[in-house]
């Protein structure tokens, strides 16, 4: 609680008599959930070392914010209290969504959260794309940003149509978890015998983005059949959650409803986990619309959507293009079948085509680290450390074991004789 009670105070005055280091340029990052704060983890961490900045955390409220203050804990951020966040002057603010922006006084960069723009946000009888907006860029009728970061130059074509006051001050950066996925993919041997996965065996990434579209919306149907068809016989099964599903039903009862599978060797991976390493690791991937699922076309691994509603969807965004490529789960035939007819379809023509999508993700490849530290900095005012802002591989994950129960009564509060097999 050191972090937090030195800055627990009511004026800016009081905020510098605590310190030890001062005059640095203040650097305020918004978390407004995990999702949001785990992608501003790679920009953050960008001013690592450099003893002329101090970044501040705080975390505004929002539907979704379970789970944001205990992933800060770990991190041993510096926390603001959001009422006294607003009332401080910064020399910039990191933002990966748009809720309560209005209220803070600083230079702003924004970012999406996820890959590209590759959902649409219903309204009524109207639709937009979320991320692009003017309800997203400018919210509660904020002046412009002072940078939008944006993936991929076609992305400047969105903006034009949907805010294009916003267009002088858009930067095309690149994106964070594409970069890193690709540097990490010769390490993919490491990143199993971490996982545990024996020699010869397969893992299967079993993805879902939130909202009743998703995977999870019918996890009810998908869940049997990964305990019957796939659980053992020389396979593992992971599945990847997005955090607001966790956020928004509670993490106790996401367990509960997968005590099950866990028993059965099924890992939960939890949404703090990096999910990178995973699916870097895995032999197949079972997804949906998200941003995970698009990232995995990365990997080269073969993928099935379990769900690609079309409403969703963005239609000039890339996950556009992979639910017309990649092969729709069917109900009618056994899981181990569909896997085999992805990995020969992949290996025949879709290696190609996920390929050609997967370029859509960025059109900076590489490059994301280089552009956004010198974006910060010219915001800061500062000029750039003397060293190479380098794209870090992926840390090894911990063992798929971790992620299971062998004893759910632990994990749930339910009582239980039956011991997971794998």
């Amino acid at each position: 609680m050191g972090a937090l009670s030195a800055f627990d105070k009511n004026s800016p005055h009081q905020l510098r008599e605590w310190l030890t280091l001062t005059g640095r340029k203040r650097v305020l990052v918004v978390a407004h959930t995990v999702t949001y704060i785990k992608r501003l983890q790679e920009v953050f961490s960008l001013l690592e070392s450099d003893l002329r900045v101090q970044v501040l955390f705080t975390a505004p409220p929002h539907p979704f914010g379970d789970g944001v203050a205990a992933f800060l804990h770990r991190l041993g951020s510096a926390v603001l209290p959001w009422e006294k966040a607003a009332r401080l002057d910064y020399d910039l603010a990191l933002a990966a969504g748009p809720r309560g922006l209005g209220e803070i006084s600083a230079p702003l960069i924004t970012l999406p959260h996820g890959a590209n723009y590759l959902k649409r946000i219903i309204e009524g009888t109207d639709a937009r794309v979320a991320g692009l907006g003017r309800p997203d860029i400018v919210p509660d009728g904020r002046c412009l940003p002072a940078a939008v970061v944006l993936p991929h130059r076609d992305d400047l074509h969105g903006l034009a149509q949907l805010c294009p006051e916003a267009l002088p001050v858009a930067s095309v950066v690149g994106d964070p978890v594409h970069d890193r996925i690709v540097a990490s993919l010769p390490r993919r041997p490491a990143y199993r015998r971490a996982l545990g996965l024996r020699k010869g065996q397969k893992l299967v990434a079993v993805v879902s983005t939130w909202g009743a579209l998703s995977s999870f919306g019918s996890i009810e149907a998908l869940l049997p059949r990964l305990i019957n068809e796939l659980s053992g016989k020389g396979r593992r099964v992971a599945l990847l959650i997005h955090p607001n599903v966790w956020s928004g039903h509670g993490a106790w009862q996401v367990r509960a409803w997968l005590a099950q599978c866990r028993r059965y060797g099924i890992a939960v991976v939890p949404p703090e986990a990096d999910w990178r390493a995973v699916l870097v690791a895995a032999d197949w991937i079972i997804g949906d619309h998200g941003s995970v699922t698009l990232y995995g076309t990365l990997t080269r691994a073969p993928i099935l959507l379990a769900a690609s509603p079309e409403r969703e969807i963005n239609p000039l965004s890339p996950a556009a293009a992979l639910a017309r490529t990649a092969p729709a789960l069917s109900p009618g035939h056994s899981l181990t079948s569909q896997l085999a007819y992805a990995a020969a379809e992949y290996a025949e023509h879709q290696g190609e085509e996920y390929a050609a999508i997967a370029s859509r993700i960025t059109s900076e490849p590489g490059r994301f680290t280089r552009n956004m530290r010198r974006l910060m900095y010219r915001v800061l005012g500062l000029g750039q450390p003397a060293h190479p802002a380098v794209t870090r591989r992926l840390p090894l994950p911990p063992r798929l074991d971790n992620w299971c129960a062998s004893d759910t009564g632990a994990d749930t509060g339910t009582d239980t004789d039956t011991e997971a097999t794998a």
